[in-house]
């Protein structure tokens, strides 16, 4: 018997003192090891909260408000490396992007035990000279921010995306021996990689050693170790310019080029032998659709990776603009110059606008989330998806086929869903939030 638990959790306004009409939520974020929780609102600034619980009967007003402006957002694990590996052991870190005057401006927000509450990170320090740490403000990046800015995070890395620069920046994140912990202060933040993109980036992903931008068409994948080592462990700046993505160290010298065939990037060294310890990438097209003339000819319509999501070790799901999901399947840990991958597109049971998969990859029974934008939620797992794979590539099938095991509906229209646990959910509608657990 499958037994079905909601609960309504009432949202407050982020502030009393802003005039009517009170801004609304319109997305949200959840950190499961913490149980943190990040209200985005819009006015652009952020409610943040520490561990949430869905059995609330109402939210109180945050502890923590991040003032507008605000741009994007993220969460980050600082793990030591003298830590165990569980994520249970690491700090949690919450990095806002926002404008400030010509340049980038990101503040930094860490979860203290006692009281537990997120606190201002007091002290930055910053190793490179376009960063610059305003103990009044946060850290300043000397790069415009224009329109549009993403951040995505992982585990002591996070990466940038601005689009007036076209570049992706990747960041390392760890402990400064003289902060306290508790103080809310104490980080080394160091500039791992520059990408300068040819093409805009519409989503991004930092997870289990791979940086995946979410391109037009398609996605592009690197080896996030190499990318951040580089050769003789030498930071890299990386260059993709159409023809071909140039590596060129931080000084300028010329490294590398890997040119690119098709939807592949294949490296071929300027000054170096070809070396497989050396990084790479690769670009893997999704399928467009394609739409008759009256000439009979057939046009391909750009589609755009407007999500990425990873659903085990080698998979990641990813989400386009027409509504579509595709399996991108990779088929090594990402340290190997050769990133070889293939992508397949699922069949569709509806137009998708939101897509949750809990961060948590220690088990193949993980659920994978999917809303339609307005009232419902379909529910499937990691081990369907690895099922309709293996029929798939036995029948040599273009399309997967994928049983949904659960559907959920909504009484008010649904703006973003969000995975809390292997079984629960977090949906927020019009003006409350509704957390669903199944057993």
């Amino acid at each position: 018997m499958v037994v079905v638990q909601s609960s309504k959790v009432p949202l407050p306004h982020p502030s009393s003192l802003s005039p009517p009409p009170h801004p609304h939520t319109t997305s949200i974020l959840f950190e499961p090891s913490s149980l943190s929780l990040a209200l985005t609102h819009s006015d652009s600034s952020i409610s943040l909260y520490n561990s949430f619980s869905p059995h609330s009967h109402s939210l109180p007003h945050p502890q923590t408000l991040i003032p507008s402006p605000s741009s994007s957002s993220t969460f980050l694990l600082l793990q030591q490396p003298s830590s165990s590996s569980s994520s249970a052991a690491a700090a949690v870190l919450f990095i806002v992007s926002s404008p400030h005057r010509s340049r980038i401006l990101l503040r930094l927000y860490r979860l203290r035990r006692d009281p537990p509450s997120f606190a201002r990170v007091t002290g930055v320090l910053c190793c490179h000279k376009d960063l610059r740490f305003e103990p009044s403000l946060g850290v300043l990046l000397d790069a415009k921010h224009g329109a549009a800015v993403r951040l995505a995070g992982s585990v002591n890395y996070f990466a940038l995306y601005a689009l007036s620069s076209n570049r992706v920046w990747v960041f390392a994140v760890k402990d400064d021996d003289g902060g306290d912990e508790d103080d809310g202060g104490g980080v080394r933040l160091m500039r791992c990689a520059v990408i300068e993109c040819a093409r805009p980036v519409f989503s991004m992903s930092v997870a289990l050693g791979f940086l995946i931008l979410g391109e037009e068409n398609g996605v592009r994948v690197f080896g996030l170790r190499r990318l951040v080592k580089g050769r003789g462990g030498k930071r890299k700046q990386l260059r993709n310019r159409g023809g071909g993505l140039e590596v060129v160290n931080c000084n300028g010298d010329l490294e590398g080029k890997m040119e690119r065939h098709g939807v592949a990037v294949k490296q071929t060294n300027v000054k170096f032998k070809h070396d497989d310890r050396d990084g790479g990438s690769c670009f893997v097209a999704l399928k467009g659709n394609e739409v008759k003339t009256k000439s009979t000819t057939k046009v391909s319509m750009s589609i755009k990776a407007i999500s990425i999501q990873a659903v085990s070790q080698r998979m990641f799901l990813i989400l386009d603009s027409r509504g579509d999901l595709h399996l991108l399947c990779l088929s090594n840990s990402g340290i190997g110059v050769d990133i070889t991958s293939n992508v397949k597109q699922l069949h569709r049971i509806m137009k998708v606008q939101s897509l949750a998969v809990l961060p948590d990859l220690s088990t193949m029974s993980q659920t994978i989330w999917i809303s339609d934008g307005c009232h419902s939620v379909h529910m499937f797992t990691a081990m369907d998806i690895e099922n309709a794979l293996n029929e798939a590539n036995d029948c040599n099938d273009k399309l997967m086929h994928i049983p949904v095991n659960r559907v959920l509906f909504s009484s008010e229209k649904i703006q973003d869903i969000i995975s809390l646990a292997a079984n629960s959910i977090l949906i927020l509608g019009q003006g409350s939030l509704y957390a669903y657990a199944i057993s």
